[in-house]
Protein backbone atom coordinates (compact mmCIF):
# COMPACT_ATOMS: atom_id res chain seq x y z
CA UNK A 1 0.00 0.00 0.00
CA UNK A 2 1.35 3.41 -0.93
CA UNK A 3 1.03 6.50 1.23
CA UNK A 4 -1.51 7.87 -1.25
CA UNK A 5 -3.61 4.69 -0.99
CA UNK A 6 -3.36 4.83 2.81
CA UNK A 7 -4.44 8.48 2.85
CA UNK A 8 -7.40 7.72 0.56
CA UNK A 9 -8.52 4.82 2.78
CA UNK A 10 -8.21 6.88 5.97
CA UNK A 11 -10.02 9.85 4.44
CA UNK A 12 -12.77 7.47 3.26
CA UNK A 13 -12.99 6.08 6.81
CA UNK A 14 -13.46 9.55 8.28
CA UNK A 15 -15.92 10.45 5.54
CA UNK A 16 -18.05 7.47 6.55
CA UNK A 17 -17.74 8.24 10.27
CA UNK A 18 -18.19 12.01 10.09
CA UNK A 19 -21.09 11.63 7.67
CA UNK A 20 -22.70 9.01 9.94
CA UNK A 21 -22.89 6.58 7.02
CA UNK A 22 -22.38 3.65 9.39
CA UNK A 23 -23.90 1.17 6.97
CA UNK A 24 -20.80 1.84 4.81
CA UNK A 25 -18.25 0.88 7.50
CA UNK A 26 -17.77 -2.45 5.69
CA UNK A 27 -16.24 -0.53 2.79
CA UNK A 28 -13.28 0.44 4.99
CA UNK A 29 -13.19 -2.16 7.80
CA UNK A 30 -12.71 -5.88 7.22
CA UNK A 31 -15.39 -8.14 8.69
CA UNK A 32 -12.94 -9.39 11.35
CA UNK A 33 -11.45 -5.95 12.13
CA UNK A 34 -10.45 -4.95 15.66
CA UNK A 35 -10.60 -1.35 16.90
CA UNK A 36 -8.74 -0.39 20.07
CA UNK A 37 -9.61 2.92 21.66
CA UNK A 38 -8.88 4.37 25.13
CA UNK A 39 -11.68 3.75 27.61
CA UNK A 40 -13.20 0.74 25.80
CA UNK A 41 -12.53 -2.95 25.55
CA UNK A 42 -11.29 -3.81 22.04
CA UNK A 43 -14.14 -3.66 19.55
CA UNK A 44 -13.94 -6.98 17.70
CA UNK A 45 -15.66 -7.46 14.37
CA UNK A 46 -17.50 -5.17 12.01
CA UNK A 47 -20.85 -5.57 13.79
CA UNK A 48 -19.34 -4.50 17.12
CA UNK A 49 -17.56 -1.52 15.53
CA UNK A 50 -20.81 -0.42 13.90
CA UNK A 51 -22.66 -0.75 17.22
CA UNK A 52 -20.06 1.50 18.85
CA UNK A 53 -20.46 4.23 16.24
CA UNK A 54 -24.25 4.08 16.17
CA UNK A 55 -25.00 3.87 19.89
CA UNK A 56 -22.01 4.28 22.23
CA UNK A 57 -19.63 6.92 20.99
CA UNK A 58 -20.03 10.21 22.88
CA UNK A 59 -19.61 12.25 19.70
CA UNK A 60 -22.80 13.64 18.24
CA UNK A 61 -21.29 15.39 15.22
CA UNK A 62 -17.97 16.68 13.98
CA UNK A 63 -15.11 16.51 11.54
CA UNK A 64 -11.75 14.74 11.52
CA UNK A 65 -8.94 16.73 9.93
CA UNK A 66 -6.01 14.54 8.89
CA UNK A 67 -2.72 16.42 9.12
CA UNK A 68 -0.36 13.65 8.00
CA UNK A 69 -0.32 10.02 6.89
CA UNK A 70 2.67 7.76 6.60
CA UNK A 71 2.81 4.16 5.46
CA UNK A 72 5.22 1.24 5.81
CA UNK A 73 6.09 -1.24 3.07
CA UNK A 74 4.15 -3.88 5.03
CA UNK A 75 0.92 -1.93 4.62
CA UNK A 76 0.75 -0.42 8.08
CA UNK A 77 -0.24 3.23 8.24
CA UNK A 78 -0.18 6.03 10.78
CA UNK A 79 -2.39 9.12 10.67
CA UNK A 80 -2.35 12.17 12.92
CA UNK A 81 -4.88 14.93 13.08
CA UNK A 82 -7.51 16.87 14.94
CA UNK A 83 -11.17 16.20 15.64
CA UNK A 84 -13.59 19.08 16.22
CA UNK A 85 -17.24 18.67 16.96
CA UNK A 86 -19.70 18.25 19.74
CA UNK A 87 -20.87 15.50 22.06
CA UNK A 88 -24.33 13.97 21.91
CA UNK A 89 -25.36 16.37 24.68
CA UNK A 90 -24.05 19.43 22.81
CA UNK A 91 -20.72 19.96 24.57
CA UNK A 92 -17.88 21.21 22.32
CA UNK A 93 -15.13 18.69 21.56
CA UNK A 94 -11.61 19.30 20.30
CA UNK A 95 -9.17 16.39 20.39
CA UNK A 96 -5.81 15.70 18.78
CA UNK A 97 -5.39 12.06 17.78
CA UNK A 98 -2.99 9.56 16.29
CA UNK A 99 -4.19 6.34 14.68
CA UNK A 100 -2.20 3.25 13.76
CA UNK A 101 -3.72 0.99 11.11
CA UNK A 102 -3.01 -2.46 9.77
CA UNK A 103 -4.49 -2.96 6.33
CA UNK A 104 -5.06 -6.10 4.29
CA UNK A 105 -6.89 -6.45 1.01
CA UNK A 106 -7.55 -2.71 0.92
CA UNK A 107 -9.46 -2.73 4.24
CA UNK A 108 -8.56 -1.94 7.82
CA UNK A 109 -8.02 -5.09 9.89
CA UNK A 110 -6.77 -3.32 13.02
CA UNK A 111 -7.01 0.27 14.24
CA UNK A 112 -5.62 1.74 17.43
CA UNK A 113 -6.42 5.32 18.42
CA UNK A 114 -4.32 7.45 20.78
CA UNK A 115 -5.32 10.79 22.28
CA UNK A 116 -2.95 13.56 23.37
CA UNK A 117 -3.82 13.91 27.03
CA UNK A 118 -2.40 12.85 30.34
CA UNK A 119 -3.31 9.29 31.26
CA UNK A 120 -0.94 8.38 34.09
Amino acid sequence: MTEQEARELIERLFGVIDGTHFDELGQVFAQEAVYERPGYEPLRGLDRIEQFYRYERIIGAGQHQVAAVTCSAAGDAVAVGLFRGESRDGQPLKERFADVYRVSGGKIIHRTTYFFRAAI
